[in-house]
């Protein structure tokens, strides 16, 4: 994760509340979702920015989990969203992503 996204992810955070954001991953990667969720969640684990040392605790999805598809109109998830599905582990990043979730009580 960037440190600009970083720097802006804990803007939101502080500026709304932890308990009113949730962030939705696009990740194709399970690791790169893992490293995102971690410093969205525990903070920064290179400790080289803005996040570094800061718990933000937000609950964190990957766009393909099953409770977000739920939420999205078929037809828009269909143009947007269903090609990924077709080709990304998506159990994988869901589990990755899920484990944070998990560790910090989301």
């Amino acid at each position: 994760m960037d440190l600009q996204n970083q720097a802006r992810s804990k803007e939101l955070a502080e500026q709304f509340g932890k308990d009113n954001v949730v962030v939705l991953l696009g990740a194709s990667e399970p690791d790169s979702a893992s490293i995102t969720a971690e410093t969205l969640t525990l903070g920064d684990p290179t400790f080289a920015g803005p996040l570094a040392g800061v718990s933000l605790g937000l609950p964190v999805y990957h766009v393909l989990e099953p409770e977000i598809k739920a939420e999205i109109a078929p037809a828009v998830y269909e143009e947007q969203l269903a090609m990924m599905e077709m080709v990304m582990n998506v159990p994988k990043l869901a589990a990755e992503v899920a484990k944070m979730r998990v560790q910090v009580g989301n």
